[in-house]
């Protein structure tokens, strides 16, 4: 007897790759799930700067676009800034200068992008292949100009002599044969100038990037493709170090957003990015964002939905059609998969506990099917999957951060504790920007639900709402007990257009975090 339908959709779950870079464009095209006008705003000309959180879908949007302007014949350039350079760590050497750390790192950068391009240009066909090939080796010249830093010795010698000698003479004999006579004349000159100039230079090679022959390269390039636009797509760019990261921005500012027919799209997680240096004199170094990236888009706010209901649970019932349906013949409708491989409330508390991140989506999918082997996933796989997923991953990721640990455990003590709840608010400029929230957000162990909070109380202050992922919620829980649903207070957190009601005291879900959290007064607990 064959084993059910559920079992080989199950193995199919747990087959499901974790990162895209794993898999082929093709299929990584044909697994990408559209979520509202993102496809669009993704597929601009303009210059763009994608923010989101690790698993939120980055590396898969670019790699995608790729895809999608290939078809197009446009010419696509993903660069993994992880992989550029070399494993010496001059990058992140304290000991060297920002300025030649920074420098090696626009060589390296340049230096890939020249890379990829010569293999559009050899093997692809272009307008103008001549032009490209020389726009490139203008390229090669400009970002492998080498200074020589260090001593300089200069040795002059000149030198000459000059020698001049005369003489003449005479003389006569008697002999048997005759007189015999002799003239003798002689002269000698000589004239010698030496001269010598020597020029030593002692010191190191640095590289240097002239961003002016950089420019003009560029304009070369572009022109030789045309009309064929060019997409400069920058991964991981919150892997470079952040002193570092404004000098790599600075050279995309000067030299890649001014030229005509380009575009740059940079995947980075906001909390670990720095685009721009200020200046002592109002000036900057680096990318303003909003004004020389033309929008910042975050993967966060597009993907967060309405927290379970029916937007997010079609995107994600689509990201799972699409993911299993290379590996087994399926239906293609994504409710009709959903209906067969989860129970009826089992999908909708998936889809709660991802949190609107797809990369967990997928892990805690995994563990469930893991957990239900030949059967049906049902609701207690997916409460066990998030908990094992919460412990094993994001708690672990911030082990070594006793400040977030503290922040953390007070946020769970206050707010699941003692106030049986998930949610919570904090004052935008003080809470918000706290570090360790700021890094537990990053670790997706609390989860910026809304931004700009206003009270009717306190008009003048901005609240932003948060709340602690599923997974601690849930494994905080005694066996039995039911996750709480959403109450009154909570529920509005998911409307972008609803205001703190009137019926929910701030008081019930402000927390304010002083320092790290250790000294905050508890709140009183508000009459029945």
């Amino acid at each position: 007897m064959g084993q059910p339908l559920s079992a080989h959709v199950n193995r199919s779950l747990m087959a499901i790759s974790r990162r895209a870079e794993s898999v082929d464009r093709h299929t990584l095209a044909k697994t990408f799930v559209v979520a509202g006008s993102f496809s669009a705003m993704l597929h601009s000309a303009d210059h763009q700067i994608l923010y989101g959180r690790r698993g939120t879908g980055k590396t898969h949007a670019l790699l995608y676009l790729a895809d999608l302007v290939e078809e197009t014949h446009d010419v696509a350039v993903y660069l993994d800034l992880r992989t550029v350079g070399s494993t010496s760590g001059l990058y992140a050497n304290q000991q060297l200068p920002v300025s030649l750390r920074g420098t090696q790192l626009l060589v390296d950068t340049l230096e890939a992008v020249h890379e990829q391009l010569l293999t559009t240009a050899i093997e692809a066909r272009v307008s103008d292949q001549e032009g490209l090939l020389q726009g490139l080796d203008e390229l090669t010249e400009a970002a492998t100009t080498v200074e020589v830093i260090g001593n300089v010795e200069r040795e002059t010698t000149v030198g000459g002599s000059a020698e001049q000698s005369a003489g003449a003479g005479a003389s006569a004999s008697w002999g048997p044969g005759g007189p015999r006579g002799q003239v003798r004349m002689s002269g000698s000159s000589r004239h010698s100038v030496t001269a010598s100039d020597r020029l030593r230079r002692t010191g190191t090679e640095h590289h240097q990037v002239i961003f002016g022959p950089l420019s003009r390269a560029l304009a070369r390039i572009t022109a030789a493709l045309a009309p064929a636009r060019l997409w400069l797509l920058l991964d991981e760019w919150s892997s470079i170090p952040l002193e570092l990261q404004p000098l790599l921005a600075d050279l995309l500012r000067r030299s890649v957003l001014p030229t005509r027919g380009t575009t740059v799209k940079i995947a980075a997680i906001e909390r670990r990015s720095r685009f721009r240096e200020p200046g002592d004199e109002g000036d900057y170094v680096g990318i303003e964002v909003g004004a020389d990236a033309a929008s910042a888009v975050s993967f966060d706010d597009v993907l967060r939905f309405d927290h379970g209901r029916t937007q997010s649970r079609q995107f994600f019932a689509e990201l799972f059609l699409n993911h299993v349906r290379p590996r087994m013949p399926v239906t293609d409708d994504p409710a009709e998969f959903v209906a067969t491989a989860f129970s009826r409330t089992a999908f909708p508390e998936l889809v709660r506990a991802a949190e609107g991140v797809p990369r967990d989506a997928i892990n805690i999918a995994a563990l469930a099917a893991q957990h239900a082997n030949t059967a049906t996933i049902g609701i207690r796989h997916v409460r066990q999957a998030a908990q094992d997923w919460y412990l094993r991953d994001k708690y672990a990721a911030i082990a070594g951060n006793e400040p977030g640990l503290t922040t953390l455990r007070w946020l769970v003590d206050e707010v699941v504790g003692r106030r049986r709840s998930r949610t919570f608010l904090l004052e935008h400029a003080s809470g918000a920007n706290d570090p360790t929230v700021r890094d537990l957000n990053d670790a997706r162990l609390v989860h910026l639900v809304r931004r700009g909070i206003v009270s009717r109380k306190r008009p003048g202050t901005l609240y932003d709402g948060f709340a602690i992922d599923y997974g601690c919620y849930v494994a905080l829980l005694a066996d039995g007990e039911q996750p709480s649903q959403r109450s009154k207070s909570d529920a509005w957190l998911t409307d972008p257009h609803s205001a703190l009601p009137e019926s929910v005291p701030l008081e019930q879900l402000l927390v304010e975090l002083p320092g790290a959290a250790r000294s905050v007064p508890r709140q009183r607990k508000p009459r029945e």
